[in-house]
């Protein structure tokens, strides 16, 4: 898989647009009732199978990485942008930042207690996902949640401008959560729940939690069926 050329285009995009993403970016979370309540599951998930190390990967300027700090998490953030790593690490003194791709994780195995990306899977190609998914259950501990946010559509388009007019060259991938959903599975997944947000609006999101499976344990999710057992 030559990933050479988007990843490149993407970094120089969100190196040249991350102080204006930046502040256009900060206090989005006030605004965002039910992406805080998710957040809010999702550390008590990591709570609940004793804690540790939490990715935020593709933190761009590290808000979600310091709600996470906020909500008892140890966490940190890994972003391939050097320019946003270092508004994370300028407006964050306290935690913990490192460039980073999601494509070739630099992370030991199963040393993450949670993972999470946020809006980062959305700028990444159809035949590369598998190859991100893998890593990340890698890099996940058996029992370790994982919250996926992404936009919902079909169609990606590419990207030329944004953040105060800045020139940019990345391409959006919206995805349904089934077929994200699927790619999870492929990948070992326990598909868990998920979550629509603003779906009758101009921009839907989804919110997706699976888990890496207990190791020789039964899937998690089924601890939740509160329709009884068929």
């Amino acid at each position: 898989m030559n990933t050479d050329g988007w990843l490149t285009d993407t970094r120089t995009s969100y190196d040249t647009v991350a102080a204006s993403y930046a502040d256009y970016i900060r206090g989005a979370l006030a605004g965002a009732p039910y992406v805080r309540a998710a957040l809010t599951l999702f550390a008590d998930l990591v709570h609940t199978t004793g804690g540790g190390p939490v990715a935020d990967v593709g933190c761009g300027p590290g808000h979600i990485t310091a709600h996470l700090h906020e909500s008892g998490l140890d966490a940190f953030g890994i972003d391939l942008s050097p320019a946003m790593v270092d508004l994370a690490r300028r407006d964050h003194p306290g935690l913990r930042f490192q460039v980073g791709s999601m494509t070739d994780l630099d992370l030991a195995d199963e040393s993450c207690a949670g993972l999470l990306a946020f809006w980062s899977l959305i700028h990444i190609p159809d035949d590369a996902v598998p190859t991100v998914l893998a890593h990340f259950r890698r890099v996940l501990r058996p029992g370790g949640p994982l919250l996926l946010g992404f936009h919902v559509g079909t169609e990606s388009r590419l990207k030329t401008e944004g953040y105060g007019g800045h020139p940019m060259k990345v391409h959006i991938h919206r995805r349904h959560p089934d077929r994200v959903a699927a790619w999870l599975r492929d990948a070992g997944f326990t598909v868990e729940a998920h979550l629509l947000t603003d779906p009758d609006g101009s921009a839907p999101g989804a919110l997706l939690f699976a888990r890496r499976p207990p190791d020789g344990g039964e899937p998690v999710a089924d601890r939740d069926n509160l329709a009884g057992r068929r």
